[in-house]
């Protein structure tokens, strides 16, 4: 077996990897180990301490005081509304974009990929207008449709990068034996590009699910509220704070997310360099 060497080049890496990845996890296990601390601790020990006992009264608390199941519900139904739409209209339009071969199909990829310019906050009085006047404030509607539309480009950019290396005999071949384009797009284009979708359903899942403007601008009623700005409730009279309620609070919601990047990392790894190297 080959020994392997330790070059003080290599060792200087791994190093600083140490660190990033120090820098990386020392927040998530700090708000970990928070969520187990009396209110005491937090207001007469130190704060990077550890806890003296484990507390789960925390954990009780962030789920009756400020109804933590309420808001995982909400966020939950906004993010699974969200990535559907994301993932079937972007992979829909980037087939025919990419697929078709029509005269704008080129200029129309590129007004897509121009919406990656424009900032959220700029539409944000605009859209409330519009939403008030419509009835769609305080509903799932009004932070899943922004959520599609701004998240649109990239997924375009995405899924067209990889339909790219499709061959096109691919899609005569299927034509020719018989599939119209819905046969041919969800029997055969679909299965291909699993990884792409896996890639675009779960980056837009960590932004949905930690999003704070759109929540904060068109949600007001308690029964609607996400989880970003539904962590709000916590906070008490004269600016007092639940800390161990809120970091239990803050533990919980982190985990589904950690939980499905760990599982599906390699695959979006894959996603993401579809463009550069096929599935």
């Amino acid at each position: 077996m080959k020994k392997l060497k330790i070059t003080p080049g290599r060792l200087i890496l791994i190093s600083l990897l140490l660190i990033v990845l120090i820098v990386q996890i020392y927040p998530i296990l700090w708000i970990l180990l928070s969520s187990f601390k009396t209110q005491g601790e937090f207001q007469t020990g130190n704060p990077f301490s550890l806890p003296d006992h484990l507390n789960l009264n925390n954990y009780i608390r962030a789920f009756t005081v400020a109804k933590l199941n309420l808001f995982f519900k909400n966020s939950i139904i906004i993010t699974i509304g969200s990535v559907l739409g994301i993932s079937i209209f972007g992979s829909m339009a980037a087939f025919v974009i990419e697929k078709m071969h029509f005269r704008i199909s080129k200029p129309l990829l590129t007004f897509f990929i121009a919406g990656i310019m424009i900032p959220i906050q700029v539409t944000l009085i605009p859209m409330f207008i519009i939403y008030n006047k419509t009835g769609l404030l305080n509903t799932y509607w009004s932070l899943i449709l922004p959520q599609i539309g701004f998240a649109l480009p990239m997924s375009i950019y995405l899924f067209t990068a990889f339909y790219r290396y499709i061959p096109d005999e691919i899609v005569s071949a299927a034509a020719i034996d018989g599939c119209n384009i819905y046969q041919l797009f969800y029997k055969i284009i679909i299965p291909m590009s699993k990884n792409t979708f896996i890639t675009v359903i779960t980056m837009n899942a960590i932004f949905v699910w930690n999003e704070f403007v759109l929540a904060n601008t068109f949600i007001s009623e308690t029964i609607m509220k996400t989880i970003p700005i539904g962590l709000y409730d916590y906070q008490g009279d004269f600016g007092n704070t639940d800390w161990g309620a809120t970091f239990a609070a803050i533990t919980v919601t982190i985990l589904p997310i950690l939980v499905l990047y760990f599982i599906l990392n390699k695959r979006i790894v894959v996603g993401m360099a579809a463009g550069a190297i096929k599935e």
